[in-house]
């Protein structure tokens, strides 16, 4: 894995993601051309750096690792390690409240000093991720508390095409 370099950021070339949370989605690039393009869903609390905000943070990230490769569509996650369950109906009934992290996860971490990256700014130590979330969720509007949220199926591709250290961009 090779941790992007923000002054060359976005890169002509090869690949990368934006998040645009003003249309509530999530773009694959090639360089300058837009190759795909899936709804998602961030933050209730809005846009913001701050731990504990609960908001999604800006700016320019990359996948730090990519996590359960292997696992089932509806894998159940707790601190980034499946828990042998996969979400049904009743799962969710005998667990209410419970935020559900889902199929895989994408784990950002912030490139710019200060505002995503160190102190309590820090999108890595925030724990933001993108992960699968479930069916009954809505996508394209706000309800996350501060990840970025998109059905399993979508998320399956991107996670194929999201190694660790692809450049993710999220802005307003």
């Amino acid at each position: 894995m090779r941790t992007p370099r923000l002054e060359a950021l976005p890169p002509r070339d090869g690949r990368w993601f934006e998040v645009d949370i003003g249309r509530q989605c999530l773009v694959q690039w090639q360089g300058e051309c837009a190759m795909a393009e899936w709804p998602v869903s961030t933050a209730l609390a809005g846009t913001g750096q701050r731990e504990g905000s609960g908001c999604t943070p800006l700016g320019w990230h990359y996948v730090r690792a990519a996590i359960g490769a292997g696992q089932p569509a509806g894998a159940v996650f707790r601190g980034r390690r499946p828990t042998g369950e996969v979400y049904s109906t009743e799962l969710a009934a005998a667990h209410p409240g419970r935020d559900w992290i889902l199929t895989r996860i994408l784990w950002l971490c912030g490139l710019e000093r200060d505002v995503n990256r160190g102190g309590d700014v820090d999108s890595q130590r925030r724990y933001i991720y993108l992960h699968g979330t479930p069916p009954d969720q809505p996508m394209g509007e706000p309800r996350s508390h501060g990840c970025i949220r998109m059905r399993d199926e979508a998320l399956l591709e991107v996670f194929a095409l999201a190694l660790p250290g692809t450049p993710v961009w999220l802005h307003e």
